[in-house]
C-alpha cells in the first residue's frame, strides 16, 4: 500500500476538528458514481466504456456524452470506488481533500468546456496569477528567488536580477513557443492520417481517407519558413534549445521543468522539447499555456464530467471491475465480462485504461496479431514520478520569501513552486541517479498549495500540499522494492530538501500519503506509474501511438476502441483522445 502517516496537530489548525481526527476511509459520498446516480445496470447498452478516469474525462464524458447524444445507450464501468481515474478528490488524511494524483487543469480541450456545459454542471476554475515561483538555495540574504506571471512588465524584472539580456528576449521566446503550439493545435482534435487507407480501397474511401490529411496541411502552412526552426525545438534536447534563448540557470532551469516533468528524461535528452510543447498546449478562460486549481479538487472535474454524461442519459457505474472483453465467434468485440462474471454485451467497446491492460489483460493475446502485441510490450513505461500529498497546520515559509506576520497567503504561495531547480544540471543529476536505480539524493520537486486558492480543502489555518517529485526508479537498483521504509527514508529526504528553503516545513507536517511508481500503478492503472500511460517521446507520438497502423483509435479487434492517455494525442487532463475516439466509434456504429 502507498504509505500513509498521521502526526500529532500543529498550532495552526482549528482545536475542535483536531480533537475529531483519525485515518479513515474516504468518506460515503466519494464512494458516490455521480449526484444522483441510481440506475442499474442493464445487461446490454450500444456501447460500454471501460474506466472512468480522466483520460476518461473523455470517457465519462465526451465519449460517453456523444455516443449518448447521438442515440446509442452507453455505460461507462469503472474499477475504483470514485470516478475520475488519476483526477479524483481524496480524503486521505481526515479533513484534508487531496486532488490524490493529477492536481493541476490547463490541457481540457476548450470545445470539452462548452460542448459539455461543464460550468453548468458545476465546474469551477481557479487561474493562478503568478503561476511559478523558484525560490534558490545561495549564499546571501535574503536568497534570491524567480517569479512568473501574466504581467510581462513584471515577468521581465524578476528574470532581470540574473540576467538584463534574458529578460529582453523573454518576450520573443514566448512568442516563438505560441507559434508553435498555435500550428499544432489542430493535430490533437482529430485522429492521425490513415496511411494505409490512403493506399486501398475504394476510390470514395481514398478520398475520405486524403481529408484527414487537412490537419496536417494546416499545422505545415501555419509552421511556414519556421519549420526548421521548429523542427528542432522537436527534436532537440531542451537544454540545447533553452542555451540558444538564455544564459541564466535558474530561467533555464524553471522552463526545463515542462520538458521532463512526468518524463524518464533529462534536460540534455533528444526530443525532450516536445514534452515541453505538450504541457504548454493547453489554456485558462482563454490564456494559452494557463494551468489553475479545479475548485473542490480535481475530483470536481470528474463529477462535473459525469453529471454531463448522465444528463444525457448515460449509466455511469463505479466499483465495476471489467475482467475480459467479450469476442464473438469472428474475433469482434461484443461487450465486456466484469470480475464478478456479470455479462454486459454491447456493439461498441471503448477502453479508457492503458494499451497495456487493454491488450495484455483483457484480451486473449492469440486473439492479436503477434506484431501488434509485440509492439505494445516494448511500448516504455517507464516512470520517474512519486507523488506525495501533504497535510501541514501554517503555509511553508520560505527563506527567499519569507510569511507575512499574520501568516496570510502571499502571490507566491498560489504558484507552482520549483525547488532544487538552481540550474538545468540539477535536474541532469537527478535523472541520472534514477538511470542507476537510486531515487534521486536531491529531487526535482514542485511544490503545490491549492488551498491558498480554495480554502475548503482544509481545516481553517490548514493548508493542502502537492509535491510532484522526480526522479524516482520503477525498480530500485540491487533487486531492492518500494517497501514501507524505502517510501518513508524518499519522503523524509524529500522534506529534508524542501525544509532547507522553508525552515519549519517538517514539523508543520500533520500527515502524508506517499506515491512510488509500483503505487500509481496499483491504485491508478498507470502502467509503470506512467502518468501518459507511456513515454511521450517522438518515437512513441502521433503514427506511432500505441502502435503503428493502429494510432486512429481502432484496434485490431473489430468493434474495440482505444480512447485514453495511450492513443494519439497523449497523456495528461486533457480529453481530447477520448473526444476523436467517440467520434470515430460512432461513425463506425452506423454502417454496423
Amino acid at each position: 500500500m502507498a504509505a500513509g502517516h498521521w502526526a500529532g496537530p500543529g498550532r495552526g489548525c482549528a482545536s475542535r476538528w483536531l480533537r475529531s481526527c483519525r485515518l479513515s476511509p474516504a468518506p460515503p459520498a466519494a464512494r458516490r458514481a455521480h449526484a444522483g446516480a441510481a440506475e442499474r445496470l442493464q445487461r446490454e447498452y450500444d456501447a460500454v466504456v471501460i474506466g472512468a478516469g480522466m483520460a476518461t474525462a473523455m470517457l465519462c464524458s465526451p465519449q460517453a456524452a456523444y455516443l449518448q447524444r447521438a442515440g446509442l445507450r452507453t455505460a461507462v464501468l469503472e474499477k475504483r470506488h470514485v470516478l475520475g481515474g488519476a483526477a479524483v478528490t481524496e480524503e486521505i488524511v481526515p479533513g484534508f481533500k487531496f486532488s490524490r494524483a493529477s492536481y493541476l487543469l490547463s490541457l481540457l480541450r476548450p470545445q470539452i468546456y462548452t460542448e459539455l456545459e461543464l460550468q453548468r454542471h458545476g465546474l469551477r476554475v481557479l487561474p493562478r496569477d503568478p503561476y511559478s515561483f523558484t525560490p534558490l538555495l545561495e549564499d546571501r540574504s535574503p536568497p534570491r528567488s524567480l517569479l512568473l506571471g501574466n504581467n510581462m512588465a513584471q515577468t521581465q524584472q524578476q528574470i532581470a536580477q540574473f540576467s538584463q539580456k534574458d529578460a529582453q528576449v523573454y518576450p520573443e521566446y514566448e512568442a516563438f513557443m505560441e507559434g508553435l503550439v498555435s500550428a499544432l493545435d489542430p493535430l490533437l482534435d482529430a485522429a492521425p492520417v490513415d496511411t494505409a487507407a490512403l493506399g486501398q480501397g475504394s476510390l470514395l474511401q481514398r478520398l475520405s481517407a486524403l481529408r484527414s490529411l487537412w490537419p496536417l496541411l494546416q499545422a505545415g502552412l501555419a509552421l511556414g519558413r519556421q519549420l526548421p526552426r521548429y523542427y528542432e525545438v522537436l527534436t532537440a534536447p531542451i537544454s540545447k534549445i533553452l542555451d540558444q534563448w538564455f544564459e541564466s540557470e535558474p530561467l533555464k532551469a524553471t522552463l526545463a521543468t515542462d520538458a521532463v516533468i512526468g518524463a524518464m528524461a533529462s534536460p540534455h535528452t533528444p526530443g525532450s522539447g516536445y514534452v515541453l510543447l505538450h504541457h504548454v498546449m493547453g489554456e485558462l478562460e482563454g490564456r494559452r499555456g494557463a494551468w489553475g486549481y479545479v475548485s473542490g479538487g480535481m475530483g470536481a472535474l470528474s463529477q462535473a464530467i459525469a453529471r454531463a454524461a448522465a444528463a444525457r442519459g448515460a449509466h455511469i457505474f463505479a466499483e465495476k471491475a471489467v475482467s475480459h472483453v467479450l469476442l464473438g465467434r469472428d474475433g469482434q468485440a461484443q461487450g465486456v465480462v466484469l470480475q464478478d462474471g456479470t455479462e454486459v454485451r454491447s456493439k461498441l467497446v471503448l477502453s479508457n485504461a492503458s494499451p497495456q491492460i487493454t491488450f495484455l489483460e483483457l484480451i486473449p493475446q492469440e486473439q492479436l496479431p503477434k506484431d501488434f502485441v509485440r509492439r505494445i510490450q516494448q511500448v516504455d513505461t517507464r516512470s520517474p514520478v512519486t507523488k506525495i500529498n501533504v497535510a501541514v497546520d501554517r503555509l511553508p515559509s520560505f527563506l527567499a520569501a519569507p510569511n507575512a506576520r499574520d501568516g496570510q497567503p502571499l502571490p507566491h504561495h498560489q504558484c507552482s513552486i520549483h525547488l532544487n531547480c538552481e540550474g538545468t544540471h540539477l535536474l541532469h543529476q537527478a535523472f541520472t541517479e534514477a538511470t542507476h536505480g537510486h531515487p534521486s539524493s536531491r529531487p526535482m520537486i514542485e511544490l503545490c498549495i491549492p488551498s491558498v486558492l480554495d480554502p475548503g480543502l482544509a481545516p481553517q489555518g490548514c493548508h493542502v500540499v502537492s509535491l510532484f517529485t522526480q526522479y524516482t526508479p520503477s525498480v530500485l537498483a540491487d533487486g531492492q522494492h518500494w517497501d514501507e521504509q524505502a517510501r518513508n527514508a524518499y519522503a523524509d529526504s524529500v522534506f529534508d530538501c524542501i525544509e532547507a528553503y522553508a525552515p519549519g516545513f517538517k514539523v508543520s507536517v500533520i500527515g502524508r500519503d506517499i506515491l512510488t511508481p509500483p503505487d500509481l500503478e496499483r491504485i491508478f492503472g498507470l502502467p509503470g506509474g506512467n502518468i501518459f500511460h507511456g513515454g511521450m517521446s517522438l518515437d512513441q507520438l502521433y503514427f506511432a501511438r500505441p502502435a503503428p497502423s493502429y494510432s486512429g483509435y481502432r484496434s485490431p479487434i473489430p468493434s474495440l476502441y482505444l480512447c485514453g492517455s495511450g492513443a494519439h494525442p497523449g497523456g495528461g487532463v486533457m480529453g481530447a483522445a477520448g473526444r476523436n475516439a467517440a467520434h470515430v466509434a460512432l461513425k463506425d456504429f452506423r454502417h454496423l
